[in-house]
């Protein structure tokens, strides 16, 4: 079940948010769904450099509130605010509604988001730049950062092949199936001059063991990622099970050699 369910759909409720914050009657659940798939394709085009990981979407009475969660905000508000300004006036457009808010949040630390981390392998790829070596950069970087694990899927002619293959790289741990780990997805692609390469993104960001703000604007004030780290370090046990293993494993050795050499001697007589 794991490997097939989204892994983001698969924990709404649970640890993640919805995206699309807003009620409607089944006479307008379609409309207000189709104009939030055009706001987002629209903003995406729009700002197709500008690092946008989500685009999350609250409806009130009349008033539609758009916010864009990005590692370069800069690129997105412009020059006093002007690039903003004019976003702005594009949505009153498209979606003809006269009360439109636009917000802007900065993601703090882009290599754990696996939008952000599938976009920047995209456009290596379409640099022309080897898509192994592509890949185990973000690897390199999201687990410099504190994830426990990421898992990285490349599919079509790679390195410019006729026959379209698959090839996966993972380091760490991803487990899909334990619903309280916090694990973030994204698919993305690369469009290259031999054909379209497609890229998902899987990263474990640690286990979420409390109850947990589903907001997905919601920006927690420390950071969770350190916390983990510091339990992880606090609870390792490793090194002991390692040197008893050592132990173990001397014992072991000593007693085959023993066993040799009391064979060797019983041939030898």
């Amino acid at each position: 079940m794991g490997q097939k369910a989204n892994p983001i759909g698969n924990r709404l409720g649970i640890i993640r948010g919805w995206e699309s914050n807003w009620y409607a009657s089944k006479n307008d659940y379609a409309g207000k769904l189709i104009e939030d798939d055009k706001i987002r394709t629209y903003l995406n085009a729009r700002i197709s450099k500008g690092g946008i990981a989500r685009i999350v979407i609250e409806r009130t009475l009349g008033k539609l509130i758009v916010t864009i969660h990005t590692s370069k905000p800069g690129i997105i508000i412009g020059k006093g605010g002007g690039e903003v300004d004019s976003i702005k006036e594009e949505l009153k457009k498209l979606t003809k509604k006269e009360d439109v808010q636009i917000n802007i949040l900065e993601i703090r630390r882009p290599e754990l988001d696996a939008t952000i981390v599938g976009d920047t392998i995209a456009r290596q790829i379409e640099n022309r730049i080897n898509f192994k070596r592509a890949i185990k950069m973000a690897i390199a970087s999201t687990l410099r950062m504190g994830a426990e694990g990421i898992k990285v899927r490349v599919s079509g002619r790679l390195g410019g092949a006729e026959i379209a293959r698959s090839e996966e790289i993972k380091q760490g741990r991803t487990p899909l199936h334990t619903f309280r780990m916090d694990i973030d997805y994204a698919s993305v692609f690369a469009q290259t001059v031999y054909g379209k390469i497609g890229i998902k993104v899987w990263i474990c960001k640690g286990e979420v063991l409390g109850k947990r703000e589903l907001n997905p604007n919601f920006v927690g004030g420390k950071n969770d990622m350190s916390e983990r780290r510091e339990d992880r370090n606090n609870n390792r046990g490793g090194d002991d099970r390692r040197n008893s293993g050592e132990r173990g494993r001397g014992g072991y050795a000593e007693r085959r050699g023993n066993n040799a050499n009391s064979g060797g001697g019983q041939r030898r007589n």
